[in-house]
């Protein structure tokens, strides 16, 4: 994957994962603030807690924060971002990530 492939399905993954924060928040009744800047997308939930995905273009890696800890996925030639240390997809995470600090079962597709 090069750098302008990279960036274009960085641009998709965290636009899609604030298009999803946006129907948990109208549809499921989630409480939760949804902020971007740039590369980076911020989900504050009820609690005050915050999930931050970001992408880090020189590494090609998408960057997770959550209150469970850091993560950082890379891209695989199957198409699936995977966790550097433990091997767990980004969609998994971000499910169980968003899951916990809602309190709600959240599903996250990366497309």
């Amino acid at each position: 994957m090069n750098e302008s492939e990279f960036v274009a399905a960085a641009e998709a993954i965290i636009g899609s994962i604030e298009a999803q924060a946006d129907v948990w928040f109208d549809e499921l009744d989630v409480d939760l603030e949804c902020e971007r800047s740039g590369n980076v997308l911020t989900l504050t939930f009820q609690d005050r807690s915050q999930v931050v995905v970001n992408s880090q273009a020189p590494m090609k890696e998408m960057w997770v924060a959550g209150r469970s800890g850091g993560f950082h996925y890379r891209h695989q030639e199957n198409g699936q971002w995977i966790d550097t240390r433990s091997g767990e997809e980004l969609g998994a995470a971000l499910s169980r990530i968003c899951s916990e600090q809602s309190g709600r079962i959240l599903v996250v597709a990366i497309p």
